[in-house]
């Protein structure tokens, strides 16, 4: 009964969901716009006509002003940095703008180009000592904002009547100051162009890739190859420029000059940057972040100051929720791998069947022996992580290695090595094409090609969404094994959508149907999912008649078939069910049967545990990861079986000398090669009776060997 009820809880209770939520950077957007509607209902309430189309066409103009600054603070704090300056960078390139159009008569044009300039400039004096001097951006912003105010206040002490009294009438900087274009104000459709810009600039550009990178993480940015110090003062640069471009716009709607103009914004710039979900601690944030901690310190201000709140009260609200909102942006920032740990990771009720027996008798199809214990090695200590093994028609055999690199061994002796490509990565299953191509699974990366004349291809690297799916699951996070159907078609395992290579341990735990199978077709270059809600599918292998493939779950301890052709398109079969060990890859025998690895072997401790979800949550929130009990992966074996699911032999490695761990095998002209992820080696094993002539891609498409 309580395995019936766990069984029923865990299958329609979503418990997975809140970890998904928290995990995804979109909900750190989702908040702030939250924030925004709260506050803008509040005020709404509270005061009569507050967003009026004449209020709200005021709040653009001022939106954008300060927007334009709270842009380029984003900027900088993304790259790593912060900037104090920004109050008296604003003053002075307000001043600098009057100065150039009431005393010196310069057109509008020339006003505009000198003041942006003069901006520049005085940003890029920090982003010369912050960048190439390397000095602390909080002392040193600190410190160049009081000398921007001090050289404001002196310059403000000799022009400022000069300025006062003068009364330019220039359509153009009228326009600037108060114009329209359909309704929306001027300064507010230059943002706009200026913030879609910047969003493609920070998403799609290399330039804006390095700044998110450098923030994130110097030191691997400098190890990349960015130039670091250049994008870091060029950042700062920016940051004066779109400061200058919000002080125009505002000295064109003022026209005048005073001592508290710029006093206290970079409170209100850093506190609409933070509120908006821009990390203190660099490497995250967007235009939209900034635009809506724009609005949200916008709407508070103007909200406080129509209720007649005193602007020493304005103040200190804001350097109050800028407070709350750091406080909150750095604890989140340090504990969020934690708190998110304790609720993703959402192990699920798995049955399995009691374990078949394992022995030495002639009557158990598991038979044990050590038929492995003669197998000769290739590439002893020369190659490491070998997952998969493969061979071509002129009998060169390839492996990947753990280092990104595809090793191509030359026969006879197999002694002689190249790295045939470099991806990058690590790989996984192998296949070749019709053509010779060598397709790849990458963990981490998608499926990737390698033509003959050795030139690396990306084939895919996402599928469609599941509708279900509250994450976007499109990327492809561990693609596996492969194989290729008669018409080019490539069937692919995806292990897991919600965990990386590295973390295969988690899905283990989860025991949850995360995985799926995917079909990338060369022919037009779509990619769509066959096969959801699959416990860890790994090994694929198209059977003869080219109208189904088989596939390995290995947390399922199972191989189905897949029709993806035929009267049964579409249906799933049980082929091997309840097998002792986890399933591998699989591939073709050359006397019609298949070849299957199994990784390592179940034990009736971990069987137990995936009947207790309860237990393995409580083992992942309090012991550490490499204490877990998760699946065993030491002892594998390899076993040759039928199309009904027959085994019909086995070959152990009892001693545990040569391959005691085996995650693919792949026979050719009488021999079995075998490979294995935590190995160092290629084993390879004369076969006998074996077709002396069998070549794998050969006998399917009918090649001469």
């Amino acid at each position: 009964m309580r395995e019936a009820v766990l069984r029923l809880r865990y299958r329609f209770w979503p418990d997975h969901l809140l970890g998904e939520i928290l995990s995804k950077r979109w909900t750190e957007t989702a908040i702030p716009v939250i924030v925004l509607l709260i506050v803008a209902v509040a005020f709404t309430r509270a005061i009569p006509g507050f967003l009026s189309p004449a209020s709200l066409a005021d709040t653009a103009r001022q939106a954008a002003e300060i927007g334009f600054v709270v842009l380029g603070m984003a900027l900088v704090i993304v790259v790593g940095g912060i900037d104090l300056s920004v109050g008296s960078i604003f003053a002075l390139t307000d001043f600098c703008a009057l100065f150039c159009l009431d005393v010196l008569e310069l057109p509008v044009p020339a006003v505009v180009v000198i003041t942006i300039a003069f901006g520049a400039l005085l940003g890029a004096v920090n982003g010369f000592l912050i960048g190439y001097l390397r000095l602390r951006a909080f002392i040193t912003t600190l410190i160049t904002l009081i000398i921007y105010r001090s050289a404001y206040d002196l310059l403000l002490f000799d022009y400022s009547n000069t300025i006062a009294a003068a009364f330019p009438d220039t359509p153009l900087w009228n326009f600037m100051g108060g114009g329209d274009i359909l309704g929306v104000p001027s300064v507010a459709v230059l943002y706009g162009i200026v913030a879609i810009f910047g969003h493609v600039f920070m998403t799609r550009l290399r330039p804006g890739w390095h700044i998110t990178a450098i923030g994130g993480s110097r030191r691997s940015a400098y190890n990349s190859g960015i130039p670091v110090r250049a994008t870091i003062a060029r950042c700062y640069a920016a940051s004066g420029a779109l400061t200058a471009v919000g002080a125009l716009f505002f000295a064109a709607r003022l026209g005048t000059v005073g001592g508290d103009v710029g006093v206290g914004l970079e409170v209100t710039v850093l506190t609409a940057a933070v509120l908006g979900g821009i990390s203190l601690g660099g490497g995250r944030g967007s235009v939209a972040r900034a635009l809506v901690g724009t609005l949200i310190v916008l709407l508070i201000t103007n909200g406080l100051t129509t209720l007649s709140v005193r602007g020493g009260v304005n103040r200190m609200v804001l350097a109050g929720i800028l407070l709350v909102a750091a406080t909150i942006d750095i604890r989140w920032l340090k504990n969020r791998n934690r708190i998110i740990a304790k609720v993703y990771v959402s192990p699920t009720f798995h049955e399995m069947p009691r374990l078949q027996p394992v022995g030495v008798g002639s009557n158990v199809p598991f038979v044990q022996n050590d038929r492995l214990s003669g197998v000769s090695l290739i590439g002893l200590g020369r190659i490491e992580a070998p997952e998969d093994v493969i061979l071509d028609r002129h009998d060169n055999l390839y492996a990947g290695s753990r280092h990104g690199d595809i090793i191509r061994f030359f026969p006879p002796d197999y002694e002689k090595m190249e790295v045939y490509a470099h991806i990058g990565g690590q790989p996984l299953g192998m296949a070749f094409d019709r053509s010779d191509n060598l397709y790849v699974c990458i963990g981490g990366m998608g499926l990737y090609r390698i033509t003959p004349d050795r030139k690396v291809e990306k084939a895919t690297d996402e599928t469609n969404r599941s509708l279900r799916s509250v994450n976007d699951d499109s990327r492809l996070r561990l693609a596996d094994d492969l194989d290729i159907a008669d018409d080019g078609r490539i069937f692919f395992s995806e292990a897991t959508v919600r965990y990386e290579m590295h973390e295969w341990p988690v899905d283990g735990l989860e025991a949850r149907g995360n995985g799926r199978i995917v079909c990338y077709d060369p022919r037009n270059g779509t990619t769509r999912t066959v096969l959801r809600g699959l416990k860890f599918p790994n090994g694929i292998c198209v059977e003869r008649g080219s109208q189904s493939i088989l596939f390995a779950e290995t947390w399922g301890c199972c191989v189905k078939r897949y029709w993806f052709d035929g009267p049964k398109t579409g249906q799933v079969e049980m082929v091997m069910e309840n097998l002792p060990g986890f399933p591998d890859n699989i591939n073709l025998a050359s006397d019609g049967n298949y070849w299957l690895a199994m990784v390592g072997m179940r034990s009736p401790a971990l069987d137990l545990a995936w009947r207790m979800p309860g237990f393995r949550r409580r083992m992942a929130k309090r012991v550490p990861i490499d204490e877990w009990l998760f699946p065993n992966i030491n002892t594998g074996c390899v076993l040759r079986f039928n199309s009904k699911g027959e085994v019909l032999e086995t070959y152990w490695d009892l001693a545990g000398v040569n391959h005691p761990m085996i995650t693919s095998m792949r026979e050719h002209k009488g021999y079995l090669y075998l490979g294995g992820i935590q190995n160092n080696r290629i084993g390879r094993l004369k076969l006998d009776g074996a077709d002396p002539g069998f070549v794998q891609y050969d006998r399917r498409w009918g090649k001469g060997t």
